[in-house]
């Protein structure tokens, strides 16, 4: 099967420029792809076994866009058949709460410029205008979709009326 641990020495001389954090989740993302896709085959990388399905094909690169930054992963690939990890989305290269926070953002009137700085200082390349509209262009239709939804039956509510008037005492 596939090595599982790696020493935390090995790991630390492979980070690059300090960033600890984003080697150690690109690290443990690849060693639970690796173990899927034994499982999924049925026998480690160079093992032999009669219950083999099929053999390791090498990799496609796939980037993530996290909290983190970005991770580079290696998707392994199958000879015969095909394998995708259930932690990523398919055609989907953002994590969901980094799309939340640039939703969140422009709903509080952050313009297309400043997104891009804050997903800069989060530490991704940065975000295009169009994919801003894009990620956004889901909010509309849920708002679209609570606007236009039928209203039937009772509805109870209650209606508060009030006068504020500010004056100075004394």
């Amino acid at each position: 099967m596939t090595k599982t641990t790696m020493d935390l020495t090995e790991l630390l001389q492979k980070h690059d420029q300090g960033d600890l954090l984003r080697s150690i989740a690109e690290a443990v993302l690849q060693l639970i792809m690796e173990a899927d896709v034994d499982v999924l085959i049925g026998a480690g990388r160079h093992e032999r076994a009669e219950q083999r399905t099929t053999w390791h094909n090498g990799y496609r690169d796939r980037s993530l866009d996290t909290r983190l930054g970005t991770l580079n992963l290696r998707v392994p690939k199958l000879r015969q058949g095909s394998y995708f990890p259930g932690f990523l989305e398919a055609r989907k290269t953002s994590e969901q709460a980094l799309v939340a926070v640039i939703q969140e953002a422009w709903i509080g009137g952050v313009s297309t410029r400043r997104v891009d700085e804050l997903v800069q200082a989060m530490g991704l390349s940065g975000i295009s205008k169009s994919t801003v509209s894009k990620l956004c262009k889901d909010i509309d239709e849920r708002v679209g979709e609570f606007l236009n939804r039928p209203l039937t039956g009772d509805w109870p509510y209650a209606w508060l009326d009030a006068t504020y008037l500010k004056v100075r005492q004394g």
